[in-house]
């Protein structure tokens, strides 16, 4: 299971939202920049970039920030926040991202989203479905966490079978920048029901001990931020947790 430190961006800083709201917000002292540097250095292979501006606004307006982490030797960085269109795809790719975050296109626009898996590779593209667990059931918000929309996680998974899809990055809203634990119900749900998808899980993370529980589940990844950004832990403390499994 990967580590991947996440890096929200918005107006050129890193931040963390707390459950998706843009009122509720941290700002940190570290240039999205240094922050990657760090985490690059305390041994991290893969990270995490938000463009909050571009999720809000539906362009990439945070794009020579993120080209320029991109080309950080030996590292994997996946990006999302206002991926609309094919160019836009096509710009990321060519600045250096790994795989590229599609979100609420793959729920308002899916067949566009299926031809862009089919073109660029399932290794390439993950979609990234935001929910809030009601009564059970994983109901899909969109739009940066703006609208709830009536799609069931596992109804639009279903539907993405048919093009392959593997990379799969999921968050429960309400745990997101809580530090008060992982939606494991969720994670677990999510394995069992598609087990030859890569999910990634984010969200609520605030202990190690959260990792050791997430490990057990075969996840592909973990999306780590509030935490590491705030000192609950370090890096190397979680990849240490991780290669010990």
């Amino acid at each position: 299971m990967q580590i991947i430190p996440a890096i929200d961006i918005k107006d050129g800083k890193c931040v963390r939202l707390l459950q998706g709201q843009f009122d509720s917000i941290t700002e940190y002292d570290l240039t999205p920049q240094a922050a990657a540097n760090h985490f690059v250095q305390a041994g991290a292979k893969n990270l995490h970039l938000v463009d909050l501006d571009g999720a809000k606004q539906g362009t990439l307006l945070q794009f020579a920030i993120l080209s320029k982490i991109s080309q950080f030797p030996g590292v994997n960085v996946q990006i999302g926040g206002g991926v609309r269109n094919m160019n836009h795809l096509k710009t990321l790719f060519d600045a250096g991202a790994t795989r590229v975050v599609i979100g609420s296109l793959a729920v308002l626009q899916p067949k566009q989203v299926m031809a862009w898996i089919q073109a660029f590779g399932n290794e390439k593209i993950v979609l990234a479905f935001d929910v809030r667990c009601k009564q059970g059931y994983p109901k899909v918000v969109t739009q940066a966490w703006q609208n709830q929309s009536d799609h069931c996680l596992w109804d639009l998974l279903t539907f993405y079978q048919g093009v392959s899809l593997k990379h799969v990055l999921c968050t429960d809203v309400e745990r997101d920048g809580t530090l008060l634990g992982p939606n494991i119900t969720l994670y677990e749900q999510c394995c069992e029901k598609f087990p030859n998808m890569a999910f990634q899980a984010s969200g609520g993370i605030g202990k190690l001990e959260d990792i050791d529980v997430l490990k057990e589940l075969n996840l592909f990844g973990v999306i780590v931020g509030k935490a590491l950004h705030d000192q609950c832990f370090t890096l190397q403390s979680a990849l240490e947790r991780v290669s010990l499994c």
